[in-house]
């Protein structure tokens, strides 16, 4: 009884102190918690229930399957047997653990519940009396502990293992993980750190989530060694630098271009955008901001896939996009998306938000496929008929990552910075949002990106002054807003956000029309991938040439000067899309799909960039007009002869 007492002193002292944490004050924006945040609309919402009864419990099958959760029982002395599988297995439980937290806030599930609870238990088991928890070396080199941090994944592992637990513990209350992951990470606070040990993991990933670990606890020293890593990677003066590959070839304050591994770079950089939002460090922020006009100018996709090299699953060159050879790994987009996120809540701008958008749309969507249990590891741009999505991979970190994104979206919608709120994302559903020392209800309704038309209704209780700001997305020409139906002219617009200034009553509207033309969409001609073609957008989704569409092969497809692009929604297709119809220079009629939903039919070839007639291959040795931008919509009056 005195032990039980003890504990709950200590678990209400932990709760105060986790109170007592700081505020990233240098971070314009705070995001609304995917906790406050519901659901309710056509598109994503049924994509939500797919990953909740179809591919966690999937991925916790392949999991058990592949004896990943095993390793755990084995680490414990649950039962005989060896290490199965890679070095880094472990990182694939905690992903699974983390969408299925995520997933409980929004649909209470007690078999999905039960399956957590079950791999909680083995996880806590395994871990030994210090605090440290890795299957691979406690069953495989228990002698060689942080003997290989550029390699073997340790910290890695343990950095989603914290991000699980974080994600656990706001979804549940339960603190079963929490407990197991603040153990572990005192025991790393023990090892390194300043006058203790120094080195940093060659996959980046702890670094965020020790910030997420503080943010639940309040333990300042969680953030203090996510900075400390962070401080010291690419410093050769006290320690052997890894290089470009892992992005340690210089401090992160120098780095200008973006290098080496794709999935790294974006969780290395989520990390330094989180560390500067508490310290206001305006080295890391300069380098973020050089780092993000070095991606979205001259490395990424149109699809927002990122990474154009098999080889490192790497950045190339600049403005190296090939498209049948594009690596574009599913954990890069989704990298990408933790970046972006990050960088609008620094910035308060919606041109973050709108690569957020084009990620989640197209290069994370076409990473898991619409039964939920078929994933692409890699997203090239064009296709020979022989590249299929798969129920699971030897190297499972897509799978397993692309099921804990997708539930993760409700924290993304809606950000506030205490007299204004942010609308991010249109997604039908209601929300919570705390706003100073009131909380304001928001109900969207809507049918995007299918089409543009939202309506979001104020509910704050009682009458209450603030600005609602709704992203005018990058690829709209126009946006029109009216307010209880009176429309607002001119439009007010603030970093990509419309701004609507008044004292609202429960119940006001505002009702905002997103045009939605079809676009031909033209690269940079450095992109020599692209020249003489074009790709199809319509709202946040880019399209795709299927060979089952247009009667065989794709890839020899002339678009006509003027192709009558037209849209027509198919609710029998694909779970029910918006296809774009048009001609080719023949007068031969074409079809295109949204590009998240190739490769769900007959095998056959695939293009998103098409050939485009009075379009030139050849390329142009320079062009003022391209300042800025990577990709544009054609003029048609452009098109030679």
């Amino acid at each position: 009884m005195q032990r039980l007492a003890a504990l709950t002193v200590f678990a209400m002292l932990f709760e105060t102190i986790s109170a007592l944490a700081d505020t990233p004050v240098h971070r314009k924006l705070s995001p609304v918690p995917f906790t406050e945040v519901k659901f309710s609309d056509v598109f994503w919402a049924p994509r939500l229930e797919t990953n909740r009864t179809k591919s966690l419990p999937h991925n916790f099958k392949w999991c058990e399957q592949t004896g990943r959760v095993s390793n755990f029982a084995k680490a414990a002395g649950l039962m005989p047997g060896a290490f199965e599988g890679i070095y880094f297995n472990d990182s694939d439980v905690y992903k699974v653990l983390e969408g299925a937290s995520y997933s409980l806030a929004q649909h209470p599930d007690p078999v999905l519940e039960k399956m957590v609870d079950d791999v909680i238990a083995k996880i806590a088991a395994a871990q030994q009396e210090d605090g440290y928890l890795n299957t691979y070396y406690t069953l495989v080199e228990p002698d060689q502990k942080w003997t290989n941090l550029p390699v073997r994944h340790e910290l890695y592992c343990a950095g989603h293992l914290f991000e699980a637990a974080a994600a656990h513990h706001r979804a549940t209350g339960k603190r079963t993980l929490l407990d197991v992951a603040t153990r572990f990470a005192d025991l790393i606070d023990r090892i390194f750190g300043p006058e203790k040990r120094y080195g940093v993991p060659g996959h980046e990933e702890i670094e965020l989530a020790l910030v997420k670990l503080y943010e639940v606890t309040g333990q300042r020293r969680y953030f203090d060694l996510a900075r400390f890593f962070l401080d010291i990677r690419g410093d050769a003066s006290k320690r052997k630098i890894a290089g470009a590959y892992c992005q340690d070839h210089m401090p992160v304050r120098q780095q200008s271009e973006i290098v080496g591994h794709a999935v790294r770079a974006m969780y290395l950089y989520a990390g330094v955008a989180d560390v500067a939002a508490y310290t206001g460090d305006q080295g890391f922020v300069d380098a973020m901001d050089r780092l993000w006009q070095d991606v979205v100018l001259r490395k990424l996709y149109i699809t927002a896939g990122i990474g154009a090299r098999h080889q490192g699953e790497a950045f190339g060159e600049p403005y190296e996009l090939p498209n049948d050879t594009a690596y574009c790994e599913t954990c890069a987009a989704i990298g990408l998306a933790l970046w972006s996120h990050r960088m609008n809540l620094m910035h308060a701008d919606a041109r973050y938000a709108d690569v957020l958008e084009r990620a989640y749309y197209n290069g994370i969507l076409s990473g898991i496929g619409m039964d939920g249990e078929h994933f692409f590891y890699v997203n090239p741009l064009a296709s020979g008929g022989t590249h299929h999505r798969q129920p699971f991979y030897p190297c499972a970190c897509c799978p397993t990552n692309v099921v804990r994104i997708l539930p993760s979206l409700p924290g993304y919608v809606y950000a506030q910075d205490g007299h204004s709120v942010y609308v991010n994302l249109y997604v039908a559903g209601s929300a919570e949002v705390p706003l100073g020392n009131r909380t304001v209800k928001i109900v969207q309704e809507t049918r995007y990106p299918w089409e543009g038309e939202v309506k979001v209704t104020i509910l704050p209780g009682e009458t209450a002054t603030f600005d609602l700001r709704l992203r005018i997305p990058g690829w709209c020409e126009g946006g029109k807003l009216a307010v209880n139906g009176q429309p607002v002219e001119p439009l007010q617009v603030e970093k990509g956000y419309a701004v609507v200034r008044r004292q609202w009553a429960p119940g006001d509207s505002v009702q905002l029309r997103l045009s939605m033309e079809i676009r031909r969409i033209e690269a940079h001609p450095k992109v020599e991938a692209d020249r003489g073609r074009v790709a199809i957008q319509r709202g946040p989704i880019v399209y795709a040439f299927e060979a089952v569409d247009n009667g065989g092969p794709v890839g020899r497809i002339i678009l006509a000067r003027d192709p009558q692009l037209s849209a027509e929604h198919r609710p029998d297709l694909l779970g029910g899309v918006t296809v774009v119809r048009g001609l080719d220079r023949d007068r031969k009629p074409v079809v295109a799909v949204p590009y998240y939903g190739w490769d769900h039919r007959e095998a056959g070839e695939m293009a998103v960039w098409v050939g485009q007639e009075g379009k030139s291959r050849q390329p142009v040795i320079e062009d003022p007009s391209w300042e800025g931008r990577l990709y544009r919509p054609l003029d048609p009056a452009t098109l030679g002869d």
